[in-house]
């Protein structure tokens, strides 16, 4: 009899219920009185510690899980409305004219002009650049340009002038002068950076690698604009065709992609 109880406790047992969403906590009183008919679960002290345990972690994973879904729609959400921001044509300067200050680039700089009262002395002028924020205007009043910056500059090589007394110029140099960027500030107007220009004139001023960095995007633009294939995609198909001319019975239907 000993060996036959010792047996069965030590089986396993199945369980079987339905759950009903509208009442969870009858599925788990059914699965609690199959536990406490089969096992000594509940003649331990320690039960409501562990089950409290149990429901704590449980808890606390569900709550983690919801948080990540949101992220993660809030995330998609951003993209999709990145995607569908419209995208501006820049001006002659590779940036916008906006309604109180217009700005420019270059690979290399960023350039912000803020028209000011004739008169205008450089004691009364505001001009905070950090590597990541921006502030101009004059003491005492609303800043005409204040946010977040679209990329990095490099403070220590960033410089205003008040011209003619009426209009502020600012100088900032980008971190990174391989890219263009879409917008002054973050959450900015963007314009359409496809149609940015470099200047042709300055292009052997660069040094190899951004020149050689520059003239990839240049041509990369032109490539897309016809429909062409990019650069990258080029270099692609030429170690598919050596790969093919070097492996001739290689037959590429039935690779597997990694």
């Amino acid at each position: 009899d000993e060996d036959n109880k010792q047996s069965s406790t030590s089986s396993a047992l199945s369980f079987n219920a339905v759950l009903d969403p509208s009442n969870p906590l009858g599925f788990l009183e059914s699965a609690f009185n199959f536990v406490s008919e089969n096992s000594d679960m509940f003649n331990t002290d320690s039960v409501e510690k562990k089950i409290s345990s149990l429901v704590k972690n449980i808890k606390e994973r569900t709550m983690k899980e919801e948080a990540a879904k949101k992220e993660h729609e809030m995330k998609e959400k951003e993209e999709i409305k990145e995607k569908t921001k419209p995208k501006l044509n820049p001006n002659k300067d590779n940036g916008l004219d906006m309604e109180n200050h217009s700005w420019g680039q270059n690979l290399q700089e960023v350039t912000v002009t803020v028209p000011v009262p004739l008169g205008t002395k450089s004691r009364d002028v505001v001009c905070d650049v950090k590597k990541d924020y921006l502030k101009v205007g004059l003491k005492g009043q609303t800043p005409i340009v204040d946010g977040q910056l679209f990329e990095t500059v490099k403070p220590n090589d960033s410089y205003w002038s008040l011209e003619d007394q009426k209009v502020i110029s600012l100088l900032m140099t980008k971190c990174d002068k391989t890219s263009w960027w879409k917008s002054l500030l973050k959450g900015g107007p963007e314009i359409d950076t496809q149609k940015a220009e470099p200047e042709k004139s300055k292009l052997s001023d660069l040094d190899m690698e951004t020149r050689s960095t520059v003239e990839k995007m240049m041509f990369d633009q032109r490539q897309k604009k016809l429909g062409l294939p990019t650069s990258q995609e080029i270099e692609n198909q030429n170690m598919l065709k050596q790969f093919m001319a070097q492996n001739p019975n290689f037959d590429i239907t039935n690779a597997k992609m990694f």
